[in-house]
């Protein structure tokens, strides 16, 4: 067998790093399922931060997912924002609308599942929970464990890895500081206030803590109800 011959073997019989661990990744999220407990890799605690919203004042208007998706990947694209607004046509006000961010979770089910350790608090950027993209085999397992569906953690169809909010520490687009204290694009572009950032922790059972009134008297002399 000639040379090029033996190369072109090793060629076809060779599988990318990224394959293998996506596989080997399956495997274990296969036993963690039969019942071994997939621990998280590191002992870092998750930053506190988080977003919350009032549902009364959005208007649906879907410039938070816009300018999501612009910030962190360059281009206005609904499927790849971090943010989703759900609209419900046969619904009334307010519940024809829920916007979806992520809850930042104390103790985030996402990071547990994760097979190869690419989902966890980042110690460059607060603790903030952020995804390692060379790591993430795309076993998609952190979008099926959210339990608040939609689920937070975003399935990027492009690159083929998942994301989640990460309250724009990582925003490559943008010419501003984001991070715990810095800006958010979401926060920043609402043009009716609808989104806040707060340090305090809310109720983590549900999303009720995670849902507060932002209308004040200009909310009411516009002739909305500000309770």
């Amino acid at each position: 067998m000639s040379d090029s011959d033996n190369e072109a073997e090793k060629n076809a019989m060779a599988i990318s790093r990224r394959k293998f661990l996506k596989y080997s990744g399956l495997t274990l999220v296969g036993v963690y399922v039969a019942g071994c407990k997939i621990e998280p890799g590191g002992d870092e605690k998750p930053a506190l931060g988080y977003l919350l919203v009032d549902m009364k004042k959005c208007q649906g208007c879907i410039s938070c997912m816009l300018a999501c998706s612009l910030v962190h990947h360059g281009v206005e694209n609904l499927s790849l924002s971090r943010i989703q607004i759900l609209q419900n046509p046969h619904e009334s006000f307010p519940n024809d609308l829920i916007i979806s961010q992520c809850r930042q979770c104390v103790e985030p089910a996402c990071v547990t599942v994760c097979p190869v350790d690419a989902l966890k608090p980042d110690p460059n950027y607060d603790n903030i929970i952020t995804v390692n993209t060379e790591k993430c085999v795309g076993c998609m397992q952190c979008v099926h464990a959210c339990p608040y569906p939609p689920s937070r953690a975003i399935w990027n169809f492009e690159e083929g890895h998942s994301q989640k909010c990460d309250l724009c520490a990582k925003t490559p687009y943008w010419n501003e500081t984001g991070g715990l204290d810095g800006k958010k694009a979401c926060v920043e572009i609402c043009p009716l206030g609808a989104i806040f950032f707060t340090r305090q922790t809310p109720i983590q059972d549900g999303d009720d803590g995670y849902s507060i009134n932002l209308r004040g008297e200009e909310w009411e002399r516009l002739g909305y109800s500000i309770d």
